[in-house]
């Protein structure tokens, strides 16, 4: 019955993750840890695996919609994404070792509230705000890195910092935007899974949650794909302010109920 349950969170997460850039990480990851089906961990190996599929899935079938992977300068971020999740996988384990599974989700959620607040507002005021053209190969990488950092250690893919960083560092509009999103989150996430199979530090989980998340997953980037052919710019952007809405809203949720068990155990 979870698996099923999984299957339709990763699909309606997937699904509009594709259309929005997201990946479905940044809604996957505080949704199932809500349900409080599985430790934190877990929930971000599974959540990465999903995204990565879904990734792969939505690349190929959106190639020839009109939509351009910006390679020169998405490259060397999906590059800086990458080294930086496996540092931000590295500074996950420092914390999982250190401490339990209740405070590395509150951790988590506390920065994936924090970073969701920013790009909130940024996205907001993003047209009253200046925004670039960076072109320097090592500028974009460094910004990669950081972004991979931080995302990876937050267990979601990349999510709405990508937009942001996409649209304040390189001008895109929201549609090609949320492509190279997803070309840089394939990239990350698919560095972190091969740290963990390396490292041997893939968490307990069943094969049967992680199968129906994946197809969840696969769906919802085919389903996503339909959708972005039929939308406007201006609608995903309005999608973005919506979706960060309510995960802020959980985030909140997820903080409370981890920081009740880690001081009141």
């Amino acid at each position: 019955m979870l698996a099923v349950i999984l299957f339709f969170v990763c699909l309606a997460a997937s699904s509009i993750g594709a259309v929005a850039g997201y990946g479905g990480g940044v809604i996957i990851k505080p949704v199932v840890d809500a349900m409080n089906v599985m430790p934190a961990s877990t929930i971000s190996f599974l959540s990465g695996c999903t995204v990565l599929a879904m990734s792969v899935v939505s690349l190929l079938r959106s190639r020839g919609n009109g939509v351009i992977l910006q390679l020169k300068t998405t490259a060397p971020l999906a590059v800086g994404a990458a080294i930086g999740g496996l540092i931000g996988k590295a500074l996950l384990e420092m914390v999982k070792q250190q401490s339990d599974e209740n405070m590395l989700g509150m951790t988590q959620s506390f920065f994936l509230l924090l970073t969701t607040v920013l790009v909130f507002i940024y996205t907001l005021k993003k047209d009253q705000l200046p925004s670039y053209q960076l072109h320097n190969i090592l500028v974009c990488t460094g910004v990669g890195l950081v972004l991979g950092i931080v995302s990876s250690f937050i267990g979601i893919g990349g999510g709405p910092l990508n937009m942001a960083l996409l649209f304040f560092c390189f001008s895109m509009d929201a549609k090609t935007a949320a492509k190279n999103s997803i070309f840089i989150i394939m990239f990350s996430q698919l560095a972190s899974l091969v740290s963990a199979l390396i490292q041997q530090t893939v968490p307990t989980f069943n094969w049967s949650d992680l199968i129906m998340m994946a197809a969840g997953g696969c769906g919802g980037a085919l389903l996503g794909n339909f959708i972005s052919k039929r939308i406007s710019n201006r609608a995903i952007e309005k999608l973005l302010i919506i979706l960060m809405l309510v995960i802020i809203g959980i985030n909140i949720y997820n903080l409370a109920r981890y920081g009740l068990a880690v001081f009141n155990p």
